[in-house]
């Protein structure tokens, strides 16, 4: 072999995964690789042309730009780079251009894809979404939690101590009173003849709808009982349970057949008895509190809370799902105390949050992002003064409770979020219609709306109005996919973090906003584009799979890279918590394990593929 090809031979033999091919493929492939030099500053790849090689540094750098010139990798010896045109058919999307004079191995298109053909621990290195590495990564971590995992997908079945006690509809007030102290139940199920299930009796109700109602005893059951009460199906788990008594705000769960039949009841008590610090119980005591003092009291043990579910390993989906109930009714037991300050509201109103709350997607660190929605009947003289000082409540109740002040002024209080139904279909027409870049801006809240509290009717006209605007609106949603793109995952081709380089979180990775973010962008734009009404990122990813918005292989992929990112982010916020400091979104990669350190990685890959997957798709390119 001509020693210039042994050389290059053995730079290759010290580069992973070259370094995995067999002894005669290494033989060969110096021979068909093409040495190119390049000066400072020249571009190797720019955007709008075509690419069909794979790139190797030998000497020197490289950068790559995205669309809007940020940063998105620095390369040195032994890194490759191309691998993205040559996966989207050759179309480059990225500049990249030498930071130093430097000396490159071009391998063409047809070699590459040889060898990734014919050695799969080749093409697992390469392989553009990490997808396999990731899911293979996610089964790992859940093996590792499989006692924790197993505590949360409990079923409610097993946690059933005792026989159902139960009375008929037709029995008196005062027989089930005598019946729940000789059981020493808090509640009784009422059922008809047959046993099928017609309500529940509980002993709040016996407080609130006889003592306080000044009703006799010889009244019957079915006159003050919970009539078709929220139930679990057998095969419900203990985070379905947990999950189905914070958004009720009930106490007592009827365990049901499907002949209708109870055959057990899960208690909030129950279920603390699982979890020591549980959002059920931090929101029975939110539900209790007489003010915001004391709300923000109890919420002193949201912090715990969110460690204990991250500690007995609760997929991170779910974890949003719960503190985001907590948020939920942290605004719900607000409205309430500003009514009974302010009065009844003259019209109907809904209270409506946008962001991770709309999504339920919350984690241990949240700002507001809330507005009012109000009836057309509302006039600014007669019913002005009442929203805004409802608006100033909610804000400062809601700081109180640790919810920061939002940077933008996306809040109530800001008389521009504080509107009726038909101006804020005329904002959504005109974001829709004309989407500037304040409008895409907006649009990246208030496409994420959910109602809390309020007029239902009023918020579905709403959601009516946006989704028709916007499916099918092809111009739109081009721009609302290249807004999307903004939003990069902190890697580079392969194998280096692009970490922050300036201001408080210097050199640590933002698992927010350049970890989740993006995949919420690219959730939001397959929704739209669908015509989905879902709000919640994994409810959006599998409609966007059902309309063929992204491919079956691509929502799994996505769905598996946000548990992923996700969960590194939330054992990060609790071993913040757990040493005294507050939670956040910004993590050194020393703090990462190499388990995680490789497989974040794997995830951002699979994000990248993606977005560059719906750029085609929309033809990002014409309006970047």
């Amino acid at each position: 072999m001509d020693v210039e090809l042994l050389e290059i031979r053995d730079f290759l033999l010290g580069l992973h995964p070259f370094d995995l091919l067999p002894a005669n493929e290494l033989d060969n492939l110096p021979a068909k690789l093409e040495a190119t030099y390049v000066r400072r500053d020249a571009e190797v790849l720019k955007p709008g042309g075509e690419n069909h090689f794979l790139y190797i540094i030998r000497s020197g750098a490289v950068e790559t730009h995205g669309a809007s010139d940020e940063l998105l990798a620095r390369m040195g010896v032994g890194e490759v780079f191309g691998v993205r045109a040559i996966m989207a058919g050759g179309r480059i999307v990225n500049r990249s251009a030498a930071i130093e004079d430097t000396l490159l191995y071009r391998m063409p298109r047809e070699e590459f894809e040889r060898l990734c053909g014919e050695y799969q621990q080749f093409r697992y290195f390469f392989d553009p979404l990490g997808a396999q590495r990731l899911r293979e990564a996610k089964a790992a971590r859940e093996d590792q939690n499989d006692d924790a995992v197993g505590r949360m997908g409990m079923p409610v079945q097993s946690m059933l101590k005792r026989k159902v006690v139960a009375i008929a509809p037709n029995a008196s007030i005062t027989e089930a009173a005598q019946l729940m102290s000789e059981e020493r139940v808090s509640c009784l199920i009422v059922q008809q003849a047959d046993g099928r299930l017609e309500g529940i009796l509980t002993d709040r109700d016996l407080r609130s709808r006889v003592l306080a109602k000044g009703l006799t005893g010889d009244q019957i059951v079915g006159d003050i009982m919970t009539r078709d009460p929220v139930g679990l199906a057998l095969e419900s788990t203990l985070s379905d349970a947990q999950l189905a008594m914070m958004r009720h705000n009930v106490h007592h769960l009827p365990v049901v057949s499907e002949e209708n039949h109870c055959v057990g009841v899960v208690t909030a008590s129950t279920l603390t008895l699982t979890q020591p610090a549980s959002a059920v119980h931090l929101i029975g005591e939110l539900r209790k509190s007489n003010g915001p003092e004391e709300m923000a009291a109890a919420m002193n043990k949201l912090p715990e809370v969110l460690v204990n579910l991250v500690n007995m390993g609760a997929a991170s989906s779910l974890v949003g799902k719960m503190i985001t109930a907590v948020s939920d009714s942290v605004a719900v037991r607000l409205i309430e105390l500003a009514q009974e300050r302010l009065g009844p509201s003259p019209i109907p109103f809904c209270w409506v949050v946008g962001g991770s709350q709309a999504r339920h997607e919350q984690t241990g660190v949240s700002d507001q992002d809330n507005a009012l929605l109000l009836d057309d009947a509302y006039d600014p003289e007669r019913h002005g003064e009442y929203f805004e000082n409802l608006a100033i409540y909610m804000r400062d109740g809601l700081e109180a409770c640790g919810y920061y002040l939002c940077p933008g002024d996306m809040m109530a209080t800001n008389p521009e979020w504080r509107q009726t139904l038909s101006k804020w279909k005329e904002y959504f027409t005109h974001w829709i219609d004309e989407p500037d870049r304040k409008a895409l801006m907006l649009t990246s809240v208030w496409f994420d709306l959910r109602m809390v509290w309020g007029e239902a009717t009023l918020f579905a006209k709403l959601r009516e109005h946006i989704v028709a605007k916007s499916k099918g609106n092809n111009l739109f949603l081009a721009y609302m996919a290249s807004n999307a793109l903004t939003h990069t995952p902190p890697l580079g081709f392969f194998k280096n973090f692009v970490l922050i380089n300036k201001g408080e979180h210097k050199d640590t990775l933002d698992l927010k906003h350049n970890g989740v973010v993006p995949i919420v962008d690219l959730a939001r734009v397959a929704a739209l584009a669908s015509g989905s009404e879902s709000v919640n990122t994994m409810e959006r990813l599998a409609s966007s799979k059902e309309a063929g918005v992204i491919s079956t292989n691509g929502v799994e992929d996505l769905r598996d890279a946000m548990e992923f990112i996700n969960d590194v982010r939330l054992r990060h916020q609790a071993r913040s918590i757990q040493h005294g400091a507050a939670a956040d979104n910004y993590i050194p990669p020393d703090e990462l394990s190499h388990f995680e350190r490789n497989h974040l990685k794997d995830a951002f890959s699979v994000v990248k593929t993606i977005q560059s997957a719906i750029g085609n798709r929309f033809q990002v390119g014409r309006f970047a």
